[in-house]
């Protein structure tokens, strides 16, 4: 079978071919930016915390009647340390700590430089600090690869934002791989956010993701040993296995027998399944709009690939006829009109990958998106071919059960 008749059949219908190279052309365009989107978001939302997420919850309260000032810091400490004790007394609870923020909450997040000099001027890196107590790494689910936890005599409180020039600090792996690659950061001193005086390294945390979703720096983080003095306060607590619904029952009423100068609303006691769904609710959004627009044109353009295909076959049923009395067998019927297609949708693929790079283009000095591997290119172009020969196939088969005799009924 040679290609040259099937072109000049398709010049005498040249404005259905072309509505079809341009509906390919685009969907094509849109599907591969569309899959890679799909792609980066379920990549991002499946990135690992680095947290044992199944039984933790946060606490977060206000403490009323009273104010922030010097006078009442101590205060302020002593109520804290006695929610902690109430708390990690209560059944249901394996352990509490203090906590200013945890990974994908995306509040009240301390980033500052962490440098190896005092007073550099450039940091060495960026990351994000975790104010909590020796009860971190428990509370957490985190691993220490290295050196020590923190013990009750570290832990100083300070008042709401004074990051200071804590002592030791622990940091995460990824974090010190960066500042120390030959892998003995334990022991050696940082410099936090522009102070002059040196914190020691006395752990390494396992992986331990930074509070908001974007992606430089994902896993620089830094645990300071520290209470914040505040009217507000955050409690991250860890239920024991399979108890965490029944936990985040019993804490709000503990809390407030021990100390009723508080409010805690109503999702100010939220486990971190929730916490994660909520910060991931715009990914998983745009993942499902770019799935329901990718399939809304997919299914547009086989649509109209079999529409396009049903009315040739029923234009050309003489010429079926006359090509069956001549002797052409079924398949090859069925053929002509397959690679009839693949023609067409070949030429709407190579100006669709054209389209889908300059789109890709487009995007990325917009919104800063990475560009379009080839693979997904190839995906799509992939997706399109099938998914018109399918379309073709059943037309197709209408027009191989064409008999001979229709050319002579027809005459």
């Amino acid at each position: 079978m040679t290609v040259h008749p099937m072109i000049s059949a398709l010049r005498k219908h040249k404005a259905g071919v072309a509505l079809i190279v341009l509906q390919v052309a685009l969907t094509l365009a849109i599907v591969c930016n569309a899959i890679f989107i799909i792609g980066t978001r379920i990549e991002r939302i499946a990135r690992p915390t680095g947290l044992d997420e199944a039984d933790l919850f946060l606490i977060t309260q206000q403490w009323v009647g009273l104010g922030a000032s010097a006078d009442n810091m101590e205060r302020l400490d002593a109520m804290q340390r006695e929610d902690l004790a109430t708390l990690r007394g209560l059944p249901e609870v394996a352990s509490a700590t203090p906590i200013s923020s945890l990974p994908l909450l995306d509040s009240a997040a301390w980033n500052g430089a962490v440098d190896l000099r005092p007073v550099q001027s450039n940091a060495s890196a960026k990351a994000n600090f975790y104010f909590a107590d020796e009860a971190a790494l428990p509370t957490l689910g985190l691993r220490l690869l290295a050196g020590r936890n923190f013990e009750a005599g570290d832990v100083q409180h300070k008042p709401f934002g004074d990051v200071g020039a804590p002592a030791i600090v622990i940091v995460s792996k990824d974090l010190a791989d960066r500042l120390f690659p030959d892998g003995d950061a334990v022991g050696k001193s940082v410099y936090l956010d522009g102070n002059a005086a040196p914190s020691r390294i006395v752990g390494i945390t396992s992986r331990l993701q930074t509070p908001g979703i974007n992606d430089y720096g994902a896993y620089y983080s830094v645990l300071v040993p520290s209470r914040f003095n505040s009217t507000f306060s955050r409690y991250a607590v860890r239920a024991k296995p399979g108890q965490r619904d029944a936990a985040m029952r019993a804490v709000s009423a503990a809390l407030y027998r021990v100390n009723g100068q508080r409010v805690i609303a109503d999702d100010g006691i939220r486990s971190y399944t929730d916490i994660r769904q909520q910060a991931y609710r715009a990914d998983i959004g745009m993942a499902l709009l770019m799935c329901g627009v990718s399939l809304i044109l997919l299914c547009v353009t086989a649509a109209g690939i079999f529409g396009l295909t049903s009315f040739w076959v029923d234009q050309r049923r003489r010429q079926i006829g006359v090509r069956r009395a001549l002797g052409a067998r079924r398949r090859d019927v069925l053929s002509y009109f397959q690679l009839e297609n693949l023609l067409i949708v070949g030429t709407g693929a190579m100006a669709g990958v054209a389209l889908a790079i300059a789109l890709n283009l487009l995007l990325i000095s917009r919104y800063e998106m990475a560009r379009l591997p080839v693979v997904h290119v190839l995906l799509g172009v992939l997706l399109m071919v099938c998914l018109s020969q399918l379309s073709t196939f059943i037309p197709a088969r209408r027009a191989v059960k064409v008999e001979p005799a229709s050319a002579i009924r027809s005459m």
